[in-house]
């Protein structure tokens, strides 16, 4: 079987995989970072969305080896020292999340779009959210919260 290594949320990490092992696999079996879910398996829902080399990426639609080499950030890794990410802070602050199924991969998206646009408007954050889904808020607290973080990151 082939070898893959990579830095998964600032660790050096290296496994065995078949040629078929897909990221969130990966992620989800060989490390334990559950966070990481899978909705779907068709690459529809969102939920599995990680940042690999600091761009937000579906895993159910990369295999392991591609990421062969490169810096994967999962939910797991965005709090700091204890403290939670101003992204997490927000959603958690705003009630953008339910049963909480789609959170880590909207908070993983969001946190691109605002690397990306640090000051989008509504019309932004949803079609940037198109990707994912959540059966349970209706998006609205969701917008709210990424708005939120949005103005917190900028300072």
């Amino acid at each position: 079987m082939p070898t893959v290594s990579m830095t998964v949320n600032g660790r050096a990490v290296t496994g065995e995989v078949e040629g078929r092992t897909l990221l969130v696999e990966f992620l989800r079996e060989q490390l334990s970072l559950t966070g990481t879910h899978v909705g779907c398996d068709t690459s529809q829902c969102g939920a599995c969305v990680v940042h690999v080399n600091g761009e937000s990426v579906k895993s159910c639609s990369m295999l392991a080896l591609q990421a062969d080499g490169a810096g994967v950030t999962t939910i797991e890794g965005i709090a700091q020292n204890g403290e939670l990410h101003p992204m997490q802070e927000a959603f958690r602050e705003h009630h953008g999340l339910q049963c909480g199924f789609c959170t880590p991969g909207m908070v993983m998206s969001a946190i691109d779009l605002l690397n990306k646009n640090p000051s989008p408007d509504e019309g932004e954050i949803r079609e940037w959210l198109e990707g994912n889904i959540c059966r349970c808020t209706g998006y609205h607290n969701i917008v709210k919260a990424i708005q939120s973080a949005a103005a917190n990151m900028r300072g």
